[in-house]
C-alpha cells in the first residue's frame, strides 16, 4: 500500500465553503482519492480531501504554527 500523507478522514460538522480550482488541481485530487481508496473500493471525492489536507499543511507549517502561537 502507498504510503500517504492523509490516512484517516475524521468525520466533523462541516461548514460549506464553494471554491474555483484549477482542472489540473481537480484531477490531481481525484487521482488522490482513487489512490486514498484502494483497488476496488469507492475513490474519496475531491470535496471530502481538501479540508484534510489543508488541516494537515497547515499543522505541519513551522512558520504558521510559531505566528499563530504568538497571537493565541
Amino acid at each position: 500500500m502507498t504510503k500517504l500523507k492523509l490516512a484517516d478522514l475524521a468525520t466533523d460538522k462541516p461548514v460549506r465553503l464553494t471554491i474555483e480550482l484549477p482542472a489540473t488541481v481537480h484531477h490531481d485530487l481525484e487521482a488522490y482519492g482513487q489512490v486514498l481508496a484502494g483497488d476496488g473500493s469507492q475513490p474519496v471525492p475531491p470535496a471530502r480531501l481538501i479540508a484534510p489536507m489543508l488541516e494537515r499543511f497547515m499543522a505541519t507549517d513551522r512558520a504558521f504554527r510559531r505566528n499563530r502561537s504568538k497571537t493565541d
